[in-house]
């Protein structure tokens, strides 16, 4: 089988590896370099974690993801993933980690209570005034996310049945009959073609207006020099006391502390300039003066403005359109850490090992989870 493949982030590469391993010759077009730059897969860290709320599909998923990567490091011959475990804090009113707890023990996997006065003990940085409730979990960590991308792209472009076409656009898009155009008016086809543009995906099929491209800022910190090491040893945290939902990843590894919030723009350009102001970040800023000490001494390293493509209910979008056609939008800013597992699933599915609708409610996260 002949395979199309659009776009060059990890849900098209990881699709293209897929279905490579499997004998496909594959060819995959990305508009811009490969990695590219400006891509939602390319930033120093992604997290993966099993703690979902009440998403027990997601939740459930979470094992399967971690096989698939064990297979991909396999291929690599290295592995760019850090383990943390994860941290889970909750306070004014939110119930987040709690239900979290719930539905992994539903699924048999125990998700800690920690009592709150051993926080201070177990993590210093910290300051729990805010704090109501906090779970914790051995597993979670970073993958590194750019690492990936760019590893998985020089892997590809070594395989005999990989065609790589950086600086590639594509102009339109036939699922019905498995042919695209590039904007040099080249036309290419296969046996099916897999749209993983990202938040540009909108561009190429203008009737997914469920995906809704999301402007999002992030902020790396430059910390002090006798705090690098212990920050480097801590685990991830998901932090829902304040009004900012926050997220902190750690500097493993030699990479960069990172911080953000899960709160969507649903707004931006995501070819337009991408410049960040600090202002921006002033309610993350605040709730960080909160949650960790000594936070005064650290500095803004930089800010990074990268793109989501998000959907109403944050479900992922992995469907069968046309006779040769799939859209794969498993982004809502959780997708990364499903990069692996989602490109090898796509891949049985195209092959006929799972019907099209269940594998759309698969990648939904629908199985397992209670009727809405």
């Amino acid at each position: 089988m002949k395979a199309i493949v659009i776009g060059g982030g990890i849900m098209g590469l990881a699709t293209a590896w897929a279905l490579a391993r499997d004998g496909h010759a594959v060819e995959l077009f990305e508009q811009g370099p490969l990695p590219n730059p400006l891509a939602s897969s390319m930033d120093e860290h992604r997290l993966i974690r099993h703690p979902y709320g009440d998403h027990a599909g997601y939740a459930r998923m979470i094992d399967s993801a971690y096989a698939a990567w064990d297979l991909l490091w396999r291929d690599l011959g290295q592995r760019l993933y850090a383990a943390t475990g994860t941290l889970a804090l909750t306070g004014n009113g939110e119930t987040w980690a709690e239900r979290s707890a719930a539905t992994l023990a539903g699924i048999g996997k125990t998700m800690k209570e920690l009592p709150l006065d051993e926080l201070p003990r177990r993590f210093p940085q910290l300051d729990a005034r805010d704090v109501e409730r906090a779970f914790w979990m051995d597993t979670g960590g970073v993958l590194f996310a750019q690492d990936i991308v760019t590893a998985l792209a020089r892997h590809l472009d070594g395989r005999p049945n990989v065609v790589l076409h950086a600086k590639t656009p594509v102009r339109t898009v036939d699922l019905e009959h498995g042919r695209i155009v590039t904007e040099a008016g080249v036309r290419h086809d296969a046996d099916v073609v897999v749209v993983a543009a990202g938040a540009w995906v909108g561009r190429l099929l203008p009737t997914t207006r469920r995906l809704i491209p999301s402007r999002q800022v992030v902020i790396y910190f430059g910390l002090p020099a006798d705090q690098r090491a212990i920050w480097a040893k801590h685990p991830m945290v998901i932090d829902k006391t304040g009004d900012v939902g926050l997220y902190l990843v750690p500097p493993a590894e030699g990479r960069g502390l990172k911080i953000g919030d899960h709160v969507f723009s649903r707004s931006g350009d995501p070819s337009a300039e991408r410049e960040a102001h600090e202002h921006e970040m002033q309610p993350l800023l605040r709730r960080c003066g909160v949650l960790i000490r000594d936070f005064a001494r650290w500095r803004v390293d930089r800010l990074k403005v990268c793109f989501y493509t998000v959907t109403e209910d944050e479900r992922f979008v992995v469907e069968k359109q046309g006779a040769k056609g799939w859209l794969m939008s498993p982004c809502s800013g959780h997708g990364f850490k499903f990069g692996a597992v989602m490109g090898l699933e796509l891949a049985r599915a195209i092959a006929g090992a799972r019907d099209p609708a269940a594998h759309a409610r698969w990648a939904a996260g629908l199985e397992g989870d209670k009727p809405s």
